[in-house]
């Protein structure tokens, strides 16, 4: 895989990622891949709290709105974190924490397809079992996140190759 990490780390658009003082360049990208996941995690977190109770009186149907916003957050994630993965692909093709964190966020994403397509229904109001069931998946949606932001984070310090030369 080697060759292929250093085509990509050594063409022009990740070098100037990598390299740039420029504030657009990595930072730039840090930040608009943590804007992101605000978005997308926050409304998938407000959604998994009203299924779980913690806001007795927000109408569930009604926060389903608010799925376009984090449809805009994971686009804007999957968008700023290619750029990120294009900066340093050694780094991430080469650490298992990497694919956690991209396990966690299918499952989660999964998660949250199913759970608005049971909110929709109205499955979650009608109580009993069905929603029961929206209830373990709240929780579970909620375990994904916090497990796919733990892995981010810790993508920092487990590494064990940075780039082909390092």
């Amino acid at each position: 895989m080697d060759p292929v990490f250093r085509w990509i780390e050594s063409s022009a658009f990740s070098t100037w990622t990598r390299e740039s003082t420029s504030i657009f360049a990595f930072p730039g990208f840090l930040v608009a891949h943590a804007v992101g996941m605000a978005l997308a995690v926050g409304v998938n977190a407000g959604m998994a709290f009203g299924v779980l109770g913690a806001a007795p009186g927000l109408p569930l149907r009604e926060m389903r709105a608010y799925a376009a916003v984090m449809w805009f957050g994971f686009s804007l994630n999957l968008a700023s974190g290619l750029i990120l993965f294009v900066a340093y692909p050694t780094k991430a093709l080469t650490n298992p924490v990497f694919y956690l964190k991209l396990f966690l966020i299918a499952v989660a994403m999964r998660l949250f397809v199913v759970i608005d397509r049971r909110l929709r229904s109205g499955l979650v109001s009608a109580g009993g079992e069905q929603a029961q069931a929206v209830r373990r998946l709240a929780v579970l949606s909620l375990l994904c996140w916090g497990g796919a932001i733990a892995a981010g984070r810790l993508l920092a310090y487990t590494f064990r190759r940075m780039s082909v030369n390092w």
